[in-house]
């Protein structure tokens, strides 16, 4: 039975967790809370709170004197509680904070690589949300060993092929008189400027302080991400005794839609294809929708579809981002269908409905010229051919004057 709770309560463990269960929860809050990386007033006083509870729960003495007497009991006894920046730089290897705490050195803490892997997502996932589990590998401190790589303790001693430097200089006689050096890490120890005797090498690691650690992560999609934005997860990258453990982070990589395209930030457009029939005497069609909603497009009486008009229904685009109730909105452009052919005696009725006649320009039949057209689908090839051809006569009429400014250009 313990006197107080309340540094247990700071670091979120229980009065009978053991020392590594107070280190996780230290390591997982104080990288959360740390200034340099959360520099607001409120996480400045939790990381302090944290790093007073974590300083004395991991001291065996403190914490019984704790337990036995409470904070006031600490008091009594002499015990002063250390700086939080310094608790903070003896758990990750004394290498300091995030740029140093309270503004102090530039350089960060030695972590390890961060994982990056791509995380493929449907349009449908980035409209209604997602959770993934993704499985990721990595290596984890050996919990036979405790991340020391020996059975016994002691067990490790100076490296002798780089004397505890982890390099090694190669030095290469590359004629009289001339040498070259080449630095490389040490092949015996792997820079690590220390080895352990085989005998003595931890059965589950081999020495090797990690193991290989398989680990599921739920992936949270959230609505109105974007194609390319990062998905972190703190300090779930390779551990390695004494060195802050990098970051997971996944990179959204969004599949492309059959129906709907993504314009802008938060915008939907997409073509629809509807009959001549249906633009003239009135359109009533649907459209499924990103979360399988089915939204009714209908025209008024009367009113009538141009080929590659555009209509914008509002507030039916992508989720803002962190705003997931105010939505971008949705574009169609209506492609109209129009008929291979038509019945010769439907024209006049057609005319009639249309209230117009065809236009027909005045000309003299005897002197004009009639040609017999032909469906040609290859237009936009010999359009693009066309406007080659005329930037080639461009350039043959710029001349001496044209190679002149080239030249000018160039220098």
């Amino acid at each position: 039975m313990v006197k107080e709770t309340e540094y247990y309560d700071r670091l979120g463990v229980t009065p009978d967790a053991t020392g590594d269960d107070v280190k996780k929860a230290y390591r997982k809050l104080a990288l959360k809370f740390h200034p340099d990386k959360n520099p607001t007033k409120e996480a400045t006083e939790k990381f302090k709170q944290i790093s007073e509870a974590y300083e004395v729960l991991i001291d065996e003495n403190k914490r019984k004197l704790y337990d036995k007497y409470g904070e006031d009991g600490l008091k009594e006894g002499g015990f002063q509680h250390g700086d939080a920046s310094s608790i903070f730089e003896q758990f990750f290897g004394g290498f300091g904070g995030f740029g140093g705490f309270g503004g102090g050195r530039s350089q960060g803490p030695k972590r390890t690589k961060d994982l990056v892997h791509p995380i493929e997502v449907t349009l449908e996932d980035l409209y209604n949300g997602k959770v993934r589990k993704m499985k990721i590998t990595r290596k984890a401190i050996c919990t036979a060993c405790s991340g020391s790589g020996s059975k016994v303790k002691g067990a490790s001693v100076t490296c002798p092929g780089c004397n505890g430097r982890g390099i090694k200089v190669i030095v290469q006689q590359l004629g009289p008189g001339m040498i070259s050096q080449q630095q490389t890490i040490c092949p015996q120890c792997r820079g690590k400027k220390e080895v352990i005797r085989p005998e003595d090498r931890c059965k589950e690691c081999h020495g090797d302080k990690v193991i290989e650690e398989a680990k599921v992560l739920n992936v949270t999609i959230d609505k109105g991400m974007k194609h390319g934005e990062k998905i972190t997860f703190f300090g779930e990258s390779n551990q390695e005794p004494g060195v802050q453990s990098g970051d997971v982070i996944f990179i959204v990589q969004q599949r492309q839609h059959d129906t709907f395209q993504r314009q802008g930030p938060n915008d939907l457009v997409m073509a629809k294809k509807i009959p001549l029939v249906d633009a003239l005497c009135g359109l009533e069609t649907t459209i499924k929708h990103l979360d399988d909603r089915i939204l009714v497009l209908k025209t008024k009486p009367g009113e009538v579809i141009k080929p590659d008009e555009i209509r914008e229904i509002r507030n039916e685009g992508m989720p803002v981002h962190k705003s997931p109730y105010t939505k971008g909105n949705l574009y169609i452009k209506f492609e109209i269908e129009f008929p291979s052919s038509i019945v010769p005696s439907n024209i006049p009725n057609i005319q009639k409905s249309l209230g117009q006649e065809s236009q027909r320009p005045p000309y003299n039949k005897d002197e004009a010229t009639q040609v017999q057209m032909h469906l040609y689908a290859g237009f936009s090839d010999r359009q693009k051919q066309g406007s080659r051809y005329q930037a080639d006569d461009s350039d043959e009429e710029m001349g001496d004057e044209g190679q002149n400014q080239t030249g000018c250009r160039q220098m």
